[in-house]
């Protein structure tokens, strides 16, 4: 009589998305063309002579191009490679179809709006959608250009980062008005250093392929 099956299953085995891509002694044809870490082209060498480069600059050949004749390589960092774009793949998916609020008030002093902006350019540059806000109190109902003349400064703050989707609106007691970020390649900050400094490393470096 068999053995009733135990209800714990195997967990699945997860399946690394960068073990397909050949690299130092996994490739084996004879000849390749080299790409540096620079973006320099060294052209086509002996699949031995690049690995040797690579080896002694304690750097990997990984291969990038596999259907080129020759196939191509570039001489690269494979360890930081795959850790830089796990990076990427969590943060896309950890921030996928989210909308963030950031709040203003009408009359907001300088230090605090600038905090807002560095804030909304943040969630901007993680690909969220920023739904700015200005909530009015008592009588300052009865200054709502002060409230809108805020809100469509920091829509022309943040431009470089993304577009209003539709005029600000007056709802109740708020202002409302959604804003979309600008495609990765377009995206601009201002306002964050740490931002800044990240998008001029992106534009020095060259691509992986």
């Amino acid at each position: 009589m068999p053995k009733p099956r135990s209800g714990k299953r195997r967990p699945q085995r997860r399946i690394d998305p960068f073990a397909s891509i050949r690299r130092n002694h996994r490739i084996r044809v004879p000849k390749i063309r080299v790409v540096g870490p620079d973006g320099h082209q060294f052209g086509i060498m002996d699949t031995k002579e690049a690995l040797d480069i690579a080896l002694e600059a304690g750097l990997d050949l990984v291969e990038v191009a596999a259907s080129a004749r020759p196939p191509v390589c570039r001489i690269m960092d494979f360890g930081k490679y795959v850790y830089e774009q796990q990076k990427k793949g969590k943060d896309s998916k950890g921030t996928s179809s989210k909308t963030k609020e950031v709040k203003f008030r009408p009359r907001v002093e300088q230090h605090d709006y600038m905090t807002k902006l560095r804030r909304a350019e943040e969630f901007l540059d993680k690909g969220n959608k920023v739904k700015l806000t200005l909530s009015f109190r008592g009588r300052e109902m009865a200054h709502t250009d002060v409230g809108f003349d805020t809100i469509n400064r920091a829509i022309t703050d943040l431009e470089d980062m993304g577009h209003a989707d539709n005029e600000p609106k007056l709802v109740g007691r708020n202002i409302n008005v959604m804003i979309s970020p600008l495609p990765a390649n377009k995206r601009k900050p201002k306002f964050s250093p740490h931002l800044l400094e990240d998008s001029e490393k992106e534009d020095v470096e060259s691509p992986v392929s």
